[in-house]
């Protein structure tokens, strides 16, 4: 994807590493771009490596995550709204306030190199009102314009914390409710996971079994997960550049990601129905192929199978080219909602749905600001076909693992709970049971069969997990 075209005018002026993180903000907010796949691009593409990227990728990264803040403060310092600002500038002046106010840059540094950016981008009449506003922004440091710019704490705690913070009030309220906590209260772990939603995310890689351990992948300052007997915490570098990972052997995976598809594996698949083997396994959307590849390598241990399926043919792709050699994998092109297996087939059936993505907004900052209550709702349905088919794919006794990367309870909770309601034949596992090894997974009370994974508490994705039993269906009543 090519970077948004400038204005006519004198080129070059900002530095590159500027240059390129607004390109990155303009595509994302003018194009729907993601931006884990543009700035990448844009740093091979402007051979940017080492200090450059490295600013590059935090001016980027970071002016994402503060940009509901950084819109409050740059509102109360410009004598324009908002949305009366050009957007290019708009990208600007986001962009100079991350610098100010949340960065060691000299604030001289930071506003001059905004104005070099502005005039690249819009032309010289845009460099006095770039330079009056930041020069605003410059005068007070980030606590004290959240003080100003944040509905008081005591008045109206969401609004607060959803400014302070970055987030949109809807998406501070979803945590709230799925953490259980009542504002009148105190809020202490919805402010801890829109804290942690602020903050880089540590790189984990899982090596598949079979292919690759551990201990191949701990080399200088990474060591092995906490939890995870996949996972390697890597301290720096480039993933693409470890062996082990070049040669599809391991990957980069969210550790909370493998955890979830351990304990769909740890879950006894045979129970009192049960009168099969426990060797057909089934990925039901499986692209991009995270979990399918540890899926098929853990399956491989036990001499099992896995059909790895996703409706969309680009997708499947994907699945192949991360499943390398890693066990018994079949990839197919299949309609999950509607399965082209017959029911009843399989063993174990991972259902890791589409979702909002609103457990991983440190990787995807963007999707705080893209996604809307409306896409949850637009996503319900297909939730609840997929867990549904899932459940008719498993054999009875069979073991179901329905996961999202969303904490929301309309994605999560709310979906098994209606799906259950509807049915006879299921029975709900005590999913955190079966990772006794990582605290503070149950979700609150009367919930407590459910896992959530939070980024404040265990480091990871906000990942939620359900495992359930097919069972044989009850006999009508007479």
């Amino acid at each position: 994807m090519s970077p948004p075209p400038r204005k006519p005018g004198p080129a070059g002026r900002a530095d590159p590493a500027r240059s390129t993180a607004c390109d990155v903000l303009r595509a994302v907010a003018d194009r729907d771009a993601y931006a884990n796949l543009m700035l990448p691009s844009l740093l091979r593409e402007r051979g940017l490596t080492g200090r450059d990227a490295a600013l590059a990728t935090e001016l980027a990264y970071g002016t994402l995550r503060g940009q509901g803040t950084y819109d409050a403060i740059i509102a109360i310092c410009s004598d324009r709204a908002l949305d009366q600002i050009d957007p290019p500038i708009r990208q600007v002046l986001r962009l100079g306030a991350h610098q100010l106010l949340a960065t060691r840059i000299r604030a001289h540094a930071a506003v001059a190199t905004s104005v070099d950016l502005a005039r690249d981008v819009a032309g010289q009449r845009t460099a006095g009102f770039v330079n009056a506003v930041l020069r605003k922004v410059a005068t007070r440091d980030l606590d004290a314009w959240i003080e100003i710019s944040a509905p008081r704490r005591a008045d109206d705690p969401i609004g607060h914390l959803a400014t302070r913070y970055s987030h949109p009030r809807w998406i501070v309220s979803a945590l709230l409710d799925a953490l259980g906590e009542d504002p009148a209260g105190g809020l202490a772990e919805t402010e801890a996971t829109l804290a942690a939603d602020g903050t880089r995310p540590r790189v984990t890689l899982c090596a598949i079994p079979g292919l690759a351990s551990t201990a191949e992948l701990v080399t200088g300052d990474s060591e092995p997960a906490r939890w995870s007997p996949f996972g390697v915490y890597l301290a720096e570098g480039n993933p693409a550049e470890i062996a082990a990972v070049a040669q599809h052997r391991a990957s980069v995976q969210d550790e909370a990601s493998q955890l979830v598809t351990l304990a769909l594996t740890r879950a006894d698949a045979r129970g009192k129905d049960a009168s099969g083997t426990d060797s057909r396994w089934l990925d039901l959307c499986a692209g991009p192929g995270g979990k399918a590849r540890l899926l098929a390598g853990i399956a491989a241990g036990r001499d099992a199978g896995l059909v790895a399926a996703d409706v969309r043919s680009h997708r499947a792709g994907l699945v192949r080219a991360a499943m390398g050699s890693a066990g018994r994998a079949r990839v197919v092109v299949a309609d999950g909602t509607v399965p082209a297996w017959r029911p009843g087939t399989f063993d174990r059936v991972l259902a890791d749905v589409p979702c909002s993505g609103l457990g991983a907004l440190r990787r995807r900052p963007e999707a705080r600001w893209r996604r809307t209550p409306a896409d949850i709702a637009g996503l319900r349905d297909l939730q609840r076909g997929l867990l549904a088919a899932a459940l008719d794919s498993a054999r009875p006794g069979g073991v179901v693992a329905y996961s999202t990367c969303s904490p929301h309870l309309a994605e999560t909770r709310e979906i098994v709970a209606a799906v259950l309601a509807a049915r006879d034949d299921v029975q709900l596992l005590d999913a955190p049971a079966l990772l006794p090894e990582v605290p503070d997974l149950r979700c609150p009370a009367p919930h407590g069969r459910y896992a959530q994974f939070w980024p404040h508490r265990h480091g990871t994705d906000g990942i939620f997990l359900a495992l359930l039993r097919r069972t044989t269906p009850q006999p009508p009543v007479p």
